[in-house]
């Protein structure tokens, strides 16, 4: 897109932020994010997020495309107006390509004493040698567990350091026990089980998710898990949010995201618990959202963004993001006792996957573009010929490799975590 092209959509959403905040005095910070959009949402950033912080600042909640425009537009002209920018990590690697984001490893130095998890320290690198942001927020997905369920866990078995082999034992544990299928999975057409595979099956398993897709090591995960599904609720295939079996008393342990388990937190905290995904041969794979924090290169006032990010990472600010908008903190941080027993469950164990010794972080996908449900779809198609349909698992790993190759070409998206880096598209080995 041409220089001019650029500038005139950054000055019309400059028009329209006008508008919707007012105007923006030259004292202010400006503090654009892809993140918070919804108003009431924009409103609590405003009103009770930043209330305590001593300097101006305009929050501007922003589209990802015009967002990406704006940065490259006012990066490219020379005349930076946004101090702060608030993004997924997936949404910022293209501002990193063009040298719009400035270095942070002075401020990631500066806030050594908040223990960011360090997973996402690294991450916030894109990639490259130094730091390109700094963890703000973070959603993930977890297991949840009836506490009825406990008793049948496999001798020696700790939730926090589950593995896959435990999982199907204790699966096997209740469904002999009861007589009914007590594990449960979003496999609905409404639910997020291609997560599980990007982000916990495939990783903990292969350690890759591109890459290792058709592997040695993917046909023996296919297998077992198949070998697990014959102790999972059939209704699993309906499921879209986990927190529904779960307080109906259909499933006893579940995987899902954070926001779709937290009202069975919520309603019967002393009911449930909730847990790390297990851990394979490769280790623990997880699929963080993880938010971060950067600054323009040629922000106006550098001094006064690294403030804002100093403000944005204290523990006590990291809390009433959760409190208010449901992000968890990215910082260790003690939880008040005020706060919900619903939102403590879920936050000890996104606390406890985020910083297990043998973590796997497996990324959302970046780069497809509109290819992104033909990328799911490879993932859902194999479990459904495997494990629905009983198909040989190497003939389909191998009809199914193609497919994704094809996505992975025409889209020319390089590999992300776990997988190794690539030069093009990511390879289907």
């Amino acid at each position: 897109m041409k220089a001019s092209n650029l500038l005139s959509g950054a000055t019309a959403l400059a028009a329209t932020c006008v508008l919707l905040t007012g105007p923006i005095s030259a004292a202010e910070t400006v503090f654009l994010s892809t993140q918070l959009r919804p108003i009431e949402e924009a409103e609590k950033v405003r009103k009770v997020i930043l209330k305590d912080y001593p300097k101006e600042v305009a929050f501007i909640p922003e589209e990802v495309g015009p967002f990406i425009t704006r940065v490259k537009a006012e990066a490219e002209a020379g005349k930076v107006s946004v101090g702060v920018l608030g993004a997924v990590h997936g949404q910022l690697p293209p501002l990193a390509e063009v040298g719009a984001l400035d270095s942070l490893d002075d401020v990631v130095g500066q806030l050594a004493d908040r223990k960011l998890v360090s997973t996402f320290v690294e991450l916030g690198k894109l990639g490259t040698d130094q730091h390109l942001y700094v963890p703000w927020m973070q959603a993930t997905y977890i297991m949840a567990a009836n506490k009825k369920a406990l008793e049948y866990l496999p001798a020696g078995a700790d939730v926090n350091t589950l593995t896959y082999d435990q999982l199907k034992e204790w699966a096997k544990n209740m469904h002999e026990a009861t007589g009914e299928r007590k594990l449960g999975f979003p496999a609905g057409p409404k639910g997020l089980m291609h997560r599980f595979f990007q982000g916990y099956l495939y990783p903990s398993y292969t350690g890759g998710v591109v890459r290792s897709f058709k592997s040695a090591d993917a046909e023996a995960m296919w297998a077992d898990f198949k070998d697990l599904w014959q102790h999972v609720t059939p209704r699993s295939t309906s499921y879209a949010f986990m927190q529904e079996p779960l307080l109906a008393d259909e499933v006893w342990v579940a995987f899902d995201h954070t926001a779709r388990l937290l009202d069975a937190f919520r309603q019967r905290p002393d009911e449930f618990i909730g847990f790390p995904g297990p851990a394979g041969a490769k280790g623990r794979g997880f699929m963080p959202v993880v938010i971060g924090l950067s600054i323009p290169k040629g922000t106006p006032d550098r001094a006064a963004a690294v403030s804002l990010i100093d403000y944005l990472t204290r523990a006590e600010v990291q809390v009433t993001t959760l409190q208010q908008v449901g992000f968890y903190p990215t910082v260790a941080v003690e939880l008040p006792t005020s706060l919900p027993e619903g939102i403590k469950i879920a936050a000890s164990a996104i606390d406890a996957q985020a910083n297990a010794s043998d973590a796997v972080v497996s990324l959302l996908p970046v780069g497809l573009g509109g290819k992104g449900g033909e990328f799911n779809k490879v993932y859902l198609d194999t479990f459904q010929r495997i494990v629905i349909r009983g198909q040989d698992v190497r003939k389909t790993l191998d009809a199914q490799a193609k497919k994704l190759a094809k996505v992975m070409t025409e889209t020319g998206a390089p590999c992300w975590s776990p997988d190794a880096a690539s030069d093009g598209p990511c390879p289907v080995e």
